[in-house]
């Protein structure tokens, strides 16, 4: 066999872990499987955040356009004509005189 032959053939079995110079090769595997660990738990909580992040402007728009509309609703509410029939359905009607401006008068003594 070739030399390439051998070396591919001796990897696929995992001669590597297992010759004279293992320790070596182990302390770099277990090296990248904490690192490929810390990745995938990393990528996990970006993915919770990033779910988070959706909710939470679901959450906004809601909440906007329910301000929206009660601002809307306030409008229409504060319209004079709006209070005009309220206070018609009262009993209270408007004024037929205009109001008069009252002067107050000091003596000085």
């Amino acid at each position: 066999m070739s030399k390439i032959k051998k070396s591919v053939y001796g990897f696929l079995r995992g001669s590597f872990l297992t010759d004279e110079s293992a320790f070596k090769n182990w302390r770099i595997i277990i090296f990248i499987v904490g690192l490929l660990l810390i990745m995938i738990s990393s990528s996990h909580k970006a993915d919770i955040k990033v779910i988070k992040i959706s909710e939470l402007n679901k959450l906004k728009r809601e909440l906007r356009a329910e301000y929206v509309d009660t601002g809307t609703i306030l409008m229409r509410m504060k319209m004079e004509s709006s209070v005009r029939k309220k206070a018609k359905d009262r009993g209270l009607m408007p004024s037929k005189t205009p109001p008069k401006k009252i002067k107050v008068t000091y003596k000085n003594d």
